[in-house]
C-alpha cells in the first residue's frame, strides 16, 4: 500500500505473493474459533475428523480451521489494497490479477472434484484459481472457462498497457481476446514438463491438455494416461486403453514439444540403492520412496 501511494503518479508493477495460505498453518485465534464454531456446528469434532459421517465429509470437504482463517486474513489483505486503489482513485487505470501456483495441499484442504492436490500431475495439482480485475477491458461478473497459463501473464500485460510485443521469444499467449470476450485463443494447446520428484507424491511426469483431452505421461515408465475433463474432471476414468490412437497422437505432440524447447530428461541415478532407500524409508515410518533414483541433468 505504501509502494503503490510513493508511486501512484507513475506506472508501477506489484507482485504481491502472500505467505498464506501455506504450510505451517498459522493464524489469528480469534478467527481460528470462528471456523471451529462453524465446524462444531455442522457436527464434525475435530478439524478434519476422519470418522465423521460420510455425509459429512460429502457435503463440507473443508474442515479446517486454521486454513479456513487464513484465507479470511488473505482475503482482508487483498481487500485493503483494492479499497487502496479506490481511494487514490487508480481502479480504472490498474490491472489486477489474482492467482496461485498450485494446487492445495491435501492435508490441509480439500480440491474436489479435482483429482488430489500439491504436487501431484492431476488437474488438482496445476490448477489454480484466476481473477482478473480491469474496468478498461474486463466486464465485471464474466467467467471463461478456456485453460490458460501464467505464462500468458506477460504478453497480455503488454497489450492491455499498449505497449509493443516482448523483443524475446515468450512461451505464453495474449489473453485480451478471452478477457475481452472477442473470441477465443488461437493456442489449442498446453503442455506440463516436470522432470523432478515431490514430496506431495509427484513423480517425474509431462502432460498436454488438447481441448477436453488431457494426457499425462509417467518418465519412471513410460506409462501413460488420458481423460476427457469435460465428462470426467475429477479424472477417475483412465481413457488410454480405450482410445489408443487418440492417447498416441497427444503423446507425439508432447514429445515433440518437449524436443522443441529443449526439455532436459530426468536420468538414473548411478548411485542409487533401492535396498538402502527402503530401509530408510522404513526408519522413518514411510512407504518405500522414489526420490533420490533419478537427477535431472545439470
Amino acid at each position: 500500500m505504501k509502494f503503490i501511494e510513493a508511486n501512484q503518479q507513475q506506472p508501477f508493477y506489484v507482485y504481491f505473493p502472500h505467505y498464506t495460505v501455506h504450510t505451517p498453518l498459522q493464524a489469528k485465534p480469534e478467527v481460528v474459533a470462528k471456523y471451529q464454531a462453524k465446524i462444531e456446528k455442522l457436527g464434525i469434532a475435530e478439524t478434519r475428523d476422519k470418522n465423521a459421517p460420510r455425509n459429512l465429509q460429502t457435503q463440507h470437504p473443508q474442515q479446517n480451521a486454521v486454513y479456513a482463517a487464513m484465507i479470511e486474513s488473505m482475503d482482508d489483505s487483498v481487500g485493503r489494497v483494492m479499497e487502496t486503489l479506490e481511494k487514490l482513485k487508480l481502479t480504472d487505470d490498474t490491472i489486477v490479477v489474482f492467482t496461485g501456483d498450485n494446487g492445495g495441499l491435501m492435508s490441509s484442504t480439500d480440491n474436489r472434484p479435482a483429482r488430489v492436490g500439491k504436487g501431484s500431475a492431476y488437474e488438482g495439482g496445476v490448477r489454480v484459481p484466476l481473477i482478473v480485475r480491469y474496468p478498461r477491458a474486463v466486464k465485471a461478473g464474466a467467467v471463461c472457462d478456456a485453460p490458460v497459463m501464467s505464462i500468458d501473464f506477460v504478453p497480455t500485460f503488454l497489450e492491455l498497457a499498449g505497449l509493443p510485443a516482448a523483443p524475446q521469444p515468450v512461451d505464453g499467449v495474449s489473453l485480451v481476446p478471452l478477457l475481452k470476450q472477442q473470441g477465443p485463443l488461437a493456442r489449442q494447446e498446453l503442455f506440463w514438463h516436470y522432470p523432478h520428484y515431490h514430496p506431495g507424491g509427484a513423480t517425474p511426469y509431462g502432460a498436454i491438455r488438447s481441448g477436453d483431452w488431457r494426457l499425462v505421461e509417467f518418465y519412471e515408465d513410460d506409462r501413460v494416461e488420458l481423460y476427457n475433463l469435460r465428462d470426467d474432471e475429477g479424472e477417475k476414468h483412465d481413457l488410454a486403453a480405450k482410445d489408443p490412437t487418440r492417447a498416441e497422437e497427444l503423446r507425439k505432440r508432447l514429445h515433440a514439444w518437449r524436443a522443441e524447447v529443449g526439455a532436459q530428461m530426468p536420468t538414473p541415478n548411478p548411485q542409487y540403492d533401492a535396498e538402502k532407500n527402503k530401509a530408510q524409508d522404513a526408519r522413518k515410518g514411510k512407504g518405500a520412496g522414489k526420490k533420490s533414483n533419478v537427477e535431472k541433468e545439470t
